[in-house]
């Protein structure tokens, strides 16, 4: 900053295209070159060039496929289904409505899973839950009035930014918060962002209750959890 001067100078840009005249030669030496060689008058060089270059594509996939096998539609799905009962990660008890309290938040799991399952580490962080019982009157968005139950909501644990947990809860507010960027969402709303660098709102779970009055999932999520990209196409 002491070395630079602060009076700003604009100078116009020279044109960049080449003359009429010179433009004219370029083509005319490249003709002449092209004459030359002979090279439209061999065949089997020309081919043989030609069919190189419809090659060069394929190195591209053969790479790509080094990479391993294709996810396909894996990473759009989660282990809740239909009739999966919502387990508290604390407890590992199903959960029924009275164990909700207003104002807290309690992080669920699919019934059937364990810690001590060799996949279970890459399964919850797609299915890791975050449930909130709301008052239903506090609830603003429709659709998440009625995939809820009794005003207990699901929601998805995982921060659509970078993929952090969401551990933080405000229960003045409703807003949950990530810890690791702050990204902030509305649970009355549709768990829309409000604040911070997430892109998308977090998914959710669509909840009743079973013939035994335990919470349970009436599907999977029905968009991708988490932040990549590629999984919202």
């Amino acid at each position: 900053r002491t070395l630079m001067s602060d009076v700003e100078v604009a100078d116009d840009r020279h044109p960049i295209e080449a003359s009429p005249e010179v433009r004219a030669k370029v083509h005319a030496d490249f003709r002449q070159g092209a004459a030359e060689s002979g090279f439209g008058r061999r065949k089997l060089i020309r081919n043989t060039m030609f069919g190189a270059m419809a090659l060069v594509p394929l190195s591209g996939v053969m790479l790509l496929g080094g990479l391993g096998p294709a996810p396909k539609t894996k990473l759009r799905h989660t282990m809740w289904a239909k009739g999966k009962r919502l387990v508290n990660m604390n407890t590992n008890q199903p959960l029924r409505p009275e164990d909700v309290a207003v104002g807290s938040l309690t992080f669920a799991m699919p019934d059937g899973m364990s810690e001590h399952d060799e996949d279970f580490q890459n399964e919850i962080a797609k299915a890791a839950l975050m449930i909130v019982r709301l008052q239903p009157a506090d609830i603003k968005d429709k659709r998440e009035l009625d995939w809820s139950h009794q005003g207990i909501v699901a929601y998805s644990k995982i921060c659509t930014h970078v993929g952090c947990p969401i551990s933080l809860y405000e229960q003045q507010t409703h807003h949950v918060l990530c810890p690791c960027h702050q990204s902030t969402f509305d649970l009355t709303d549709g768990a829309r962002v409000i604040f911070g660098p997430a892109g998308h709102a977090l998914p959710q779970l669509r909840i009743g209750v079973d013939s035994e009055g335990y919470l349970q999932a009436l599907g999977d999520f029905e968009e991708p959890v988490g932040p990549a990209f590629w999984e919202r196409g």
